[in-house]
């Protein structure tokens, strides 16, 4: 399973700091630096993105 996070209530480049202090570290999954997401691990190696565009909550 493949989680994507997407913040509602504030914009990516704040929001990539709190789960980096969680525990989380970025990702090397081939990334060109052109994507407009942060491929992360969880401290359990567990990969998920967070992605940079703000989306309405359901």
């Amino acid at each position: 399973m493949h989680i994507d996070v997407n913040a509602t209530d504030r914009d990516q480049d704040p929001e990539l700091e709190r789960p980096l202090k969680l525990g989380a570290r970025r990702a090397d999954i081939g990334q060109t630096g052109e994507e407009s997401w942060h491929v992360l691990a969880d401290p359990e190696g567990n990969e998920f993105c967070l992605l940079r565009a703000r989306l309405a909550a359901l």
